[in-house]
């Protein structure tokens, strides 16, 4: 139970030094609970810290009490693991240290451990130790220090031997990690021939002989630290230039999490050495511990593990599909004219993808590999309209935001403003254009190959009651804006796995493996392997949105059932080629039904949401991506509303 009581008297009573391991330890959980118990007031926590080293002071058998159990925690526990190893993941995996998280957030910790970092993690749990650390004076904490262990005469202390040992260790690590191929061989050809982790060891050593032998002057020490440093600094800029790698080559989250791993243990190695050399080491120490709690609040935080090792593939994704996106975005009225009949070719190319779907519908398939069947012809629809060079408008708004958001690192000034408002406006164009290049082709196109098939087939394409049902289902007043929403939020779906995709090609160098293996060149011959090559580097990114999201729009309405959820998509071009296809099959008399108008008045909110839900989404990952943070939104806004007030055709014809 936690303990709120503030009598600090009771407190004292239960210090007891012959206690089992579990009550030690339980001791000290309630003790920094009775410190923190006056948060948020740090002032007040410090206060609590004062009165208590106050008492022990003037009580020579409770302080004699606190000597004897602080001897038995530091013989028990190891304090060199806390200061060497707490924060850093025991194997360098991603996958396995974001279950360890996951264990943390899912599973009690007892204070029953030999495990320092254990104990630690429960006794400091919340960011205000960290704060009421940090407020801790240095003479408060040189008293602190005296009352734990009182000095010996020419002997160093067990703090100062942790200190080195946790050096040591933390060297090692670091010096295992940079001898690691994965990152050896990605770092630049300087800083290989410099071989800047070949003797951080002996540096290390140099500086333990320095401190551990007394008869060495305060010089030699200084200096062997501050090689030391210099040594720390190159094995950082080494870690660094790996990164210009991920820029050419692509991002591998794995790499990453070790980088920042590697990045991390010379920090800590750093600040090791600052809390060994300072004059006011009791300062040092306090601030010391205020960043282990902060560590182990990070430690715990699966969110933070997941957003500061995916950054970079954002970044990297971002910006993939900011190249993709350019193509979608026209200028002039020559783009315009183009976008127009590109979007054109993809609703005709649309209605027979229509007709399929109920063609396949019609064969009673099993929920599943019903949703299979519909996911395999829009993945199949999707991939020929991209090798037809034709557009889908829905699939444009998540690869378009990157290159929006790029616009925005130059933001503070008013040309870059009407440069983006430029590109907000040539964006919206673009948009129309391939909305209703879509829709208007795809509804007659729907409209006559039904009646063509009625006429051959000698029966309509749905029947009556089928041809209701999908106008119905499509109608405003039903659930078909969330539909239209979450399918937004599949075509941003799609986008992110397309840029995962290209981005995992270029890193693992799939092209030059087809162009240049034994075994691939012998099979397909030189130049088809080149040709090969040379197109799946162009359209990989395509290839993968456009399969993704056929196959999400099949497959996900089908789990979704198997949970009993009901979800359902709707796709605006998909939607309008039903609704040709509904109309063909009720005749036309339906024009008279409430029922068909209810339909086509969703259509524009249908277009609005998938477009607008993919682009918001799309929009954040890359403002995030290119580290864009508090941008002067309200003079972007007014500089639309201006352009809106005084060119509103320029939002719709160039």
């Amino acid at each position: 139970m936690k303990r709120t009581t503030s009598d600090l008297e009771g407190l004292l009573a239960e210090l007891n030094p012959d206690a089992d391991l579990a009550q030690r330890h339980l001791w000290l959980i309630h003790l920094f609970e009775w410190i923190r118990a006056p948060k948020p007031s740090t002032d007040l926590a410090v206060e609590r810290v004062r009165t208590l080293v106050e008492i022990f002071e003037a009580r020579p058998e409770a302080r004699a009490r606190l000597q004897a159990w602080w001897q038995k925690l530091i013989s028990t526990v190891d304090i060199t693991a806390l200061l060497a190893d707490f924060g850093f993941a025991p194997r360098t995996a991603m996958m396995s240290e974001l279950a360890e998280r996951m264990r943390y957030k899912l599973l009690p910790s007892t204070p029953e451990t030999f495990d320092a970092s254990e104990l630690f993690m429960l006794a400091m749990p919340d960011e205000f130790d960290a704060r009421w650390l940090h407020s801790l004076d240095a003479e408060l904490m040189q008293r602190v220090t005296l009352l734990l262990a009182p000095p010996q005469e020419n002997a160093l202390s067990l703090w100062e031997t942790s200190l080195l040992d946790a050096i040591t260790y933390c060297a090692g690590q670091i010096l295992s990690s940079g001898f690691a191929p994965e990152l050896r061989l990605r770092m630049s050809e300087k800083d290989r021939e410099e071989k800047p982790f070949h003797a951080l060891i002996h540096d290390v050593e140099n500086l333990r002989v320095e401190v551990l032998l007394p008869l060495r002057t305060t010089e030699r020490r200084d200096a062997a630290a501050a090689r030391l440093r210099e040594r720390l600094d190159a094995c950082r800029a080494a870690v660094a230039s790996v990164y210009s790698y991920f820029e050419a080559e692509g991002i591998s989250v794995g790499l990453v999490f070790r980088l920042r791993q590697l990045r991390a243990r010379i920090l800590r190695v750093r600040r090791l050495l600052d809390c060994l050399l300072a004059e006011n080491r009791a300062y040092e120490t306090s601030e010391l511990m205020a960043n282990l709690v902060s560590v182990g609040i990070e430690r715990r935080s699966v969110r933070a593990l997941l957003s500061t090792n995916t950054s970079l593939l954002a970044a990297k994704v971002a910006e993939r599909s900011a190249e993709t996106g350019e193509h979608y975005i026209t200028r002039n009225a020559s783009e315009y004219r183009q976008m127009l009949a590109q979007a054109a070719g993809g609703g005709l190319m649309m209605a027979f993808t229509t007709l399929a779907k109920f063609a396949l519908y019609a064969l009673g398939l099993s929920v599943f590999w019903g949703g299979m069947a519909a996911g395999l012809n829009y993945a199949l629809s999707f991939v020929l309209i991209q090798l037809l060079h034709f557009t889908v408008a829905t699939k444009q708004p998540a690869m378009t935001a990157p290159a929006m958001a790029a616009k925005l690192k130059d933001v503070p000034t008013d040309a870059s403003i009407q440069e983006f408002v430029d590109e907000v406006a040539n964006l919206v164009r673009s948009q129309v254009a391939a909305i209703l290049g879509n829709v208007l082709v795809v509804f007659p196109a729907s409209l006559a190959l039904a009646l063509g098939f009625a006429r051959l087939a000698d029966h309509t394409a749905l029947s009556p009651a089928h041809a209701t049902a999908v106008l119905e289902s499509l109608s405003l007043l039903g659930p078909s804006l969330l539909f239209a929403a979450f399918t937004g939020v599949l075509l941003f779906t799609s986008s992110l796995i397309a840029g995962g995709v290209e981005n995992w090609f270029v890193l693992r160098n799939i092209d030059s493996v087809i162009r240049y293996n034994p075994g691939i060149t012998g099979f397909l011959g030189r130049s088809r392997a080149d040709r090969w090559a040379r197109f799946l580097r162009k359209n990989i990114s395509g290839l993968a949105a456009n399969v993704s999201l056929g196959l999400m729009l099949g497959l996900v309405p089908a789990f979704a059932a198997f949970f009993g959820l009901g979800l359902e998509v709707r796709h605006v071009t998909l939607s309008t080629g039903q609704i040709g296809v509904a109309m063909a099959s009720l005749g036309w008399e339906v024009l008279h039904s409430n029922l068909l108008w209810w339909a086509v008045a969703m259509l524009p909110l249908n277009a609005a949401l998938n477009v607008g839900v993919s682009f918001y989404l799309a929009f954040r990952v890359a403002l995030r991506a290119h580290n864009v943070g508090s941008v002067e939104r309200s003079r972007i806004y007014q500089a639309i509303r201006q352009r809106l007030w005084r060119k509103p055709l320029s939002f719709f014809w160039p």
